[in-house]
């Protein structure tokens, strides 16, 4: 057989791994594209003869990649908040789609649904050296040994990065067990009212003296929003069913609440004060500086 075509069908059985490798690194489905198409000319140009373990050296091609581009953009200084003119209105969440890679919207949702939303938001907060450690790791079981070497790193020095890292992903501690289930029971039935127009059940939902604020950056006014009231708020709610459909549940700060992430960039929280099983306060967060002083953290399902 051909060398080339024996070197094209190896790779092509390696491919879906090493997407997902790249996915998790980097958040977004056109770079770890980018990242796989990259492991591939670097393996058409290499020697291969010596290498015995043909999936490891792949996989340890497309981090480096990953890794070499999430150091650009930190070097670049790029605001992991800020998608510029490609960010989704915070109220109807449209915009999302006219991104310059071109990329499918819906495949890019489904991906992200599949990894976990939440999931990527607390990467994209992580240092390179610490997203590679723990996604390497904690992901594919690639050992220390092996991974220390890509950033430079002991092999100890790589399992406290990953260390660190399972913390953030984790969060701090929580509300008891029994009132995160009480809490994501309560966030996942608004999400289905608000998404489905509900308003009855919205309305059920809301503590008759609910207050919902939106910081200036959620819009839809250049001015803070608050709104007073079961049915005040049951109607924002109802007019922003576009912006949930956008949303997935995540720990903030401790509670269940909502994250709104297109690309994997945090740009959105809904944070729940809830008490009876009733929503008493709905805190919609969009300032950068505001999202950055979030403890996010994955919610188990």
């Amino acid at each position: 057989m051909d060398e080339r075509v024996w070197l094209t069908e190896r790779f092509e059985e390696h491919r879906a791994r090493l997407r997902a490798v790249a996915y998790r690194m980097l958040g977004s489905a056109a770079e770890a594209d980018d990242a796989v198409q990259e492991a591939w000319l670097r393996l058409s140009r290499a020697d291969t003869s010596g290498v015995e373990n043909l999936t490891g050296w792949l996989t340890t091609v497309v981090a480096r990649v990953s890794l070499n581009m999430l150091r650009t953009r930190a070097s670049r200084r790029e605001d992991p908040l800020d998608l510029g003119p490609y960010a989704p209105d915070p109220v109807t969440g449209h915009g999302a789609a006219d991104r310059p890679n071109g990329g499918d919207p819906e495949q890019e949702a489904l991906l992200a649904d599949s990894v976990g939303l939440a999931l990527l938001v607390v990467l994209d907060m992580l240092t390179p050296a610490e997203r590679l450690a723990f996604v390497l790791h904690d992901m594919f079981a690639v050992p220390f040994d092996e991974i220390g070497p890509m950033i430079e790193r002991s092999p100890t020095a790589a399992r406290q990065l990953a260390s660190r890292a399972r913390r953030r992903v984790k969060g701090g501690v929580p509300a008891s067990g029994a009132d995160l289930g009480r809490q994501r029971r309560v966030v996942d039935a608004f999400v289905a009212a608000s998404r489905g127009g509900d308003f009855d059940a919205l309305v059920a939902l809301l503590d008759p003296d609910v207050v919902l604020r939106a910081d200036r950056a959620a819009g839809p006014t250049p001015e803070p929003v608050v709104l007073h009231g079961a049915r005040n708020v049951a109607g924002g709610a109802s007019a922003a069913s576009e912006r949930v459909r956008f949303t997935q549940p995540a720990l903030v700060d401790g509670a269940v609440g909502l994250v709104m992430a297109p690309l994997g960039k945090l740009f959105l929280v809904l944070a729940f004060t809830i008490t009876d099983d009733r929503i008493t306060e709905i805190d919609v967060i969009a300032d950068p500086d505001r999202l950055r002083g979030l403890d996010l953290a994955v919610l188990d399902a």
